[in-house]
């Protein structure tokens, strides 16, 4: 373009040169034929057609100098366009050149973006493929905890045997029964003498309270008879000291008489043997007294071993029920929590189906976005060339204001272009925010079910350590009953030698009240006679007053 417009100007300038030469010519011409007229006429005279001859050549002239003026005015408007042009023209090439840039920029930047893109889009399959490993390797643990879950439901539901079917497994070897057939054979073996040792110890508590039923009634009957006794033993005291009281009197009044002399010896003999007796019984009275006192204690001690045998029977049959409450509770913990799990495995599925919707959602409007770009791209495109093809016509033809309007279009075709690359970028920003949304969502649901899976492993290992824990607190009632047993045991021997010791005391207190009673009878013979003896005394002294009075007035 630069070589044609440099051609052109020669050619104008050839040109120029040449009609100015031109008019040169002709101007010259005339001033040599005056001259030449001049010479040849003379002096001749000046005529008005000459005159006017001459004022027309003038004129002619006047309108050649103004038409090399307009010519010359023509070639610099020509060389002003031509230089406009040219500029134009270089103007037109740097737009096409930043043209032919930016459109290898564009096509340089999508294939970076469907590479990205392609990249992205592989990392998305690998997470996928990733996650689905995942979830599936979660959905068969959780179908194997759900497995382990209903075994250890039936296990605890069908836990009991019967004695037919104890002795049809005890038959077959441990290696070829299954974990739960062994764990109730186990079960029956370690329950089934406990509840043989209930019954037992529930036919010895009965048998233990009769027979406190049967002492304590024997205890009373003694109680009585000892109240008894120590009634009459009051009552001999009182007799004995009666008896003294009057022996006193006696003494006296034998100590007046003759008899006092006479008798004084066998009295006081006798005086000292009842003393001594006296000692003897008061003697005995505490020795009964002591063993009294001593079988009250061991009545009272027998009494709270009872009472301490009761209650450790009614704590095991409390523990009994609360292990009973307990297992119950552990099949309804088991219940709700296989309802848990089913929950827990449809809000999987269905966080599976959402998961899948949001993906074919995000694809589709991928596709729709990328579809809606690329054409808005084509469409602007070939808006742009059809632009750029009529400004081109148009600055060929047109002035300076068509290049700048066409500039302006450009500018904003461009500025249009760039915004809706930001926009389709913003866009395609949007769409990975909502992936990794919806990638933390699904990591948090997997962080969630993970951690119910814990807590559910934990649930069982806690229930395991419980089931230790009964089975620790079984073996230890079975201690406690094997040392109730023992108690019982050297309890009951204690009673056996107590109430031997019981019936000999009392046959020995039955000989010595009988021995008692002959000694009383003896001794109020012998006060019968002391009595009469008095009397006799008394007789004779009243027959020796009135001769002794009748002697002291003498």
């Amino acid at each position: 373009m630069s070589r044609k417009i440099s051609k052109e100007s020669k050619k104008v300038n050839i040109s120029s040169s040449l009609e100015s030469e031109d008019i040169s010519l002709e101007t010259t011409v005339p001033t040599d034929d005056i001259s030449s007229s001049e010479e040849r006429e003379g002096k001749v005279k000046i005529t008005r057609q000459l005159i006017e001859r001459k004022e027309l050549l003038h004129n002619i002239q006047l309108l050649k100098i103004e038409l090399s003026q307009k010519n010359m005015m023509i070639d610099n408007l020509k060389v002003e366009y031509l230089t406009k042009i040219e500029e134009l023209e270089e103007k037109l090439n740097d737009a096409l050149h930043q043209k032919q840039l930016l459109s290898l920029r564009l096509d340089n930047q999508l294939t970076f973006q469907q590479k990205d893109a392609s990249k992205y889009q592989e990392l998305m399959k690998q997470e996928m493929e990733t996650i689905l490993l995942r979830q599936k390797q979660l959905e068969e643990t959780n179908l194997q905890l759900r497995e382990k879950a209903g075994d250890v439901r039936r296990n605890l539901r069908d836990f009991e045997l019967t004695e037919e079917q104890y002795t049809k497994l005890k038959a077959f070897p441990e290696d070829q029964l299954s974990i739960p057939e062994y764990v109730s054979v186990r079960f029956y073996e370690l329950v089934n003498p406990l509840k043989k040792e209930i019954c037992e110890l529930q036919v010895k508590r009965n048998i233990l309270a009769e027979e406190l039923s049967a002492n304590k009634d024997q205890l009373k009957q003694l109680t009585e008879t000892y109240e008894e006794d120590r009634k009459n033993y009051s009552e001999v005291q009182i007799r004995c000291q009666r008896l003294a009281l009057e022996l006193a009197d006696t003494k006296q009044l034998i100590q007046q008489g003759d008899y006092r002399q006479e008798n004084y010896d066998k009295v006081k003999s006798e005086r000292d043997a009842f003393e001594q007796e006296v000692i003897e019984l008061r003697r005995k009275h505490e020795i009964l007294e002591a063993s009294h006192i001593i079988q009250t204690r061991e009545r009272s001690e027998l009494s709270k071993e009872v009472a301490t045998l009761q209650q450790t029977v009614t704590l095991l049959q409390k523990d009994k029920e609360y292990l009973n409450r307990q297992n119950m509770e552990l099949s309804v913990r088991c219940a709700h929590e296989e309802d848990r799990l089913e929950r827990l495995q449809t809000q999987l599925e269905e966080t599976k189906k959402a998961r899948e919707e949001m993906y074919e959602k995000y694809v589709t409007s991928r596709d729709h976005y990328k579809t809606e770009y690329e054409n808005k791209l084509h469409d602007e495109l070939e808006q742009i060339r059809l632009k750029t093809n009529q400004e081109i016509d148009q600055l060929r033809n047109a002035s300076r204001e068509m290049y700048e309007r066409e500039n302006r279009n450009l500018r904003e075709a461009r500025d249009n272009a760039v915004a809706e690359k930001e926009r389709a970028m913003m866009a395609e920003k949007d769409a990975l925010e909502k992936h990794d949304q919806l990638l933390d969502r699904y990591r948090e649901l997997q962080l969630s079910t993970e951690s119910k899976v814990t807590e559910f492993l934990h649930q069982i290992k806690l229930k395991s350590f419980e089931s230790e824990r009964v089975q620790l607190l079984q073996e230890e009632t079975a201690r406690n009953l094997t040392q109730c047993q023992l108690e019982c045991e050297k309890y009951q021997k204690k009673l056996e030698v107590l109430t031997k010791e019981f019936y000999s005391l009392q046959a020995s207190s039955e000989k010595r009240i009988t021995e008692l009673q002959a000694q009383n009878s003896e001794h109020q013979a012998r006060l019968d006679i002391y009595e009469k003896l008095e009397k006799e005394l008394d007789e004779i002294i009243m027959q020796t007053k009135p001769d002794i009075i009748s002697k002291s007035i003498l």
